[in-house]
């Protein structure tokens, strides 16, 4: 049991060099000086005349300070840890093997998931992420298709403490969805959820088909960061077209008495965005231009990235053959990732929402193109 002890102490010590590692990377005094600064700031004698700076400033204060307590508490954690197993050794009391082992285990996972999170440094990974749900061709079975995706990343969110709300909706002709958009709410949400762009290719053998035969469909998956006014998307009110519809789908029978849905179509680039979900038409239409100038930026950056490869000869149009994951059910059971070569044979677990191997293979990725 002491040799228990002996080994728990070895990767204690291991624990102890990867969080300070973790505080180079995260810039940790760098990040105090911040949080002293951003607080100084709140001091100041006319901090309040603006509200939605100062509410920014105070955000920006919170998450820094979040950083930091948390990386502390891990510094504690594994100074109390071994403090306690050294206790153990020096007065053979093997009572404290299982808490220690415990212990170690709990800590390897806190610090890789916040060595997870400096890869997470784009300039809206922070924000909350919208994803639109859009199957391909193949009727019924793609639309079902579309749905099961939606189900998918409403798991993940709800398995990392995530909001989900629902902004749009359009019922599939007899199953699934035509068209659907949610909203992740939470630190971070974008920089995961970005990693699940592209289009989603399922092989299986299709319970829509009376004959049992063996079905490939596609659905895209739109990745977007909300975006507050603070982010300069400029938007002529003369290049929309606004439409007004009855909605239908979630929202109970308020929604279904009156135009409350708004459709908006953005005429330079052909973009369209709709949203039937909030109360009034009024809520509906301010929703559409915060989606609007969520796929705007992603337009913009889209063809910035598209620019960035075609320069360097590594571009790939985008269409329905080129996905990024493949899900298997049938012959055999499989879910890869074809951009970083991440898979599993476990698919229903992954169908529950546990993406984050793939999310984070994703991320070491594009850290690794730097």
């Amino acid at each position: 049991m002491i040799i228990r002890l002996e080994e728990a102490k070895y990767k204690l010590q291991g624990l102890e060099e990867d969080v300070k590692e973790l505080g180079s990377a995260l810039k940790i005094d760098k990040l105090r000086e911040s949080a002293k600064a951003l607080e100084e700031k709140t001091f100041e004698a006319n901090f309040w005349d603006d509200q939605e700076k100062s509410g920014a400033t105070l955000q920006e204060l919170k998450r820094t300070k979040d950083k930091i307590e948390a990386y502390e508490k891990l510094c504690r954690r594994i100074e109390d840890s071994l403090t306690l197993a050294e206790m153990g050794i020096e007065e053979n009391d093997e009572s404290v093997c299982d808490e220690v082992d415990s212990e170690v285990k709990d800590l390897e996972k806190s610090i890789e998931s916040m060595n997870i999170e400096t890869l997470l440094s784009g300039p809206y990974d922070r924000n909350n992420a919208i994803l639109s749900f859009h199957p391909g061709a193949g009727g019924t079975e793609a639309q079902d298709w579309a749905s099961m995706l939606y189900r998918m990343y409403t798991r993940w969110a709800e398995r990392h403490g995530y909001t989900v709300k629902l902004l749009d909706w359009l019922d599939g002709d007899e199953a699934g969805l035509k068209s659907a958009t949610i909203l992740i709410e939470g630190t971070n949400a974008y920089g995961y959820m970005k990693s699940e762009n592209g289009v989603h290719r399922l092989v299986r053998i299709s319970p829509f088909d009376a004959n049992a035969r063996r079905h490939t469909s596609f659905a895209a998956v739109d990745v977007m960061p909300e975006l507050d006014d603070t982010v300069d998307i400029k938007i002529d009110p003369s290049d929309l077209k606004v439409d007004t519809y009855r909605a239908s789908g979630a929202g109970g029978q308020h929604v279904n008495k009156t135009s409350s849905a708004v459709r908006m179509t953005h005429i330079p680039t052909g973009i369209i965005v709709q949203c039937q979900n909030e109360r009034s038409q009024i809520q509906n239409r301010e929703r559409c231009m915060q989606l609007l100038r969520a796929k705007l930026y992603e337009y913009e950056r889209a063809k910035q990235e598209a620019l960035k490869n075609d320069i360097a000869g590594d571009y790939q149009d985008i269409e329905w053959g080129s996905q990024i994951r493949s899900y298997v059910f049938q012959p055999y059971k499989m879910v890869k990732d074809h951009r970083t070569g991440a898979e599993t044979g476990n698919v229903q677990a992954v169908m529950d929402g546990g993406l984050d191997m793939f999310i984070e293979a994703y991320l070491r990725s594009q850290q690794k193109k730097i």
